[in-house]
């Protein structure tokens, strides 16, 4: 246990991401399965910071007179808050669909719609009217 935890950052990391995985893959509402994958996205900036920082680093800007310095490299920070953004869009854009699918289905339940969706092709293969 003592060797895990000076690493307790990646335990939070395993952890949100397993979390963010059950939910996504094992609920029906898919209010639901957006909330379970931004879990799991934000577990993955968590890594990303993570590996990022270096011990005793420090920014990068350097400074005349100052020898054997450590610099952490910004690069991963940068690149999540890129990571940050797109999921923040992406997040819209699966809440206006889920908005949309609500107004034409009436349900959220991803089994309710399969349900409603299977009815729907077997009355056309029936050459019923709609």
């Amino acid at each position: 246990m003592s060797q895990l935890l000076p690493h307790w950052n990646y335990l939070a990391v395993i952890t949100l991401m397993m979390i963010g995985l059950y939910i996504a893959i094992s609920r029906g509402n898919l209010v639901k399965k957006i909330m379970g994958i931004n879990v799991f996205q934000t577990s993955v900036i968590l890594l990303y910071v993570s590996m990022g920082k270096i011990e005793g680093g420090t920014a990068p800007i350097l400074i005349e007179g100052r020898d054997g310095v450590i610099y952490t490299n910004p690069l991963p920070h940068v690149l999540m808050l890129t990571a940050i953004v797109v999921g923040v869009a992406s997040t819209a854009v699966g809440l206006a669909l889920v908005v949309r699918i609500k107004e034409a289905y009436g349900t959220v339940e991803e089994d309710e719609i399969v349900a409603l969706d299977r009815q729907e092709d077997e009355r056309e293969m029936s050459g019923e009217a709609p």
